[in-house]
């Protein structure tokens, strides 16, 4: 007795395969994925405008180039790191932290130079922390 064989009409694809490799991938992505979120504020810096501070003649002024070296007190600061700067600072002001700190940065001076000097001068604990601002008027060429 002989059978006919019904034929089997090949019109579709197998999408198995396919959905198998897409989710593979998908928990691939997810898996490695770090998921940060990174916010960009736009700054307006500001001006400073108004009186000047009167000058106390004893204190600290931390002058910083644009290279990122600093001075202190008209004297070169060689140890560029956080505790060479407070070891400077602890040379010239010994154990009083209630005078006034004044930081002069250049304006291309990298902005991790003012951060080492503002962290330097509060792990000694000092307040009286200033920094130094041009006159917006005197600014414009």
């Amino acid at each position: 007795m002989k059978f006919k064989r019904q034929r089997m009409d090949d019109t579709g694809v197998n999408l198995t395969p396919l959905i198998d490799v897409v989710f593979l991938l998908l928990i691939f992505f997810m898996v490695s994925t770090t998921f940060t979120k990174e916010s960009r504020l736009n700054l307006e810096l500001p001006s400073a405008e108004g009186e000047a501070a009167p000058q106390d003649a004893k204190g600290l002024e931390v002058v910083i180039d644009a290279q990122g070296h600093y001075r202190l007190n008209e004297k070169s600061v060689l140890d560029h790191s956080v505790e060479g700067l407070m070891a400077a600072m602890r040379e010239i002001a010994g154990q009083e932290t209630d005078l006034p700190v004044i930081i002069t940065a250049d304006a291309k001076s990298p902005h991790q130079s003012v951060i080492t000097a503002m962290d330097a001068a509060g792990r000694l604990g000092f307040a009286k922390l200033s920094l130094t601002t041009q006159n917006p008027e005197k600014a414009r060429p």
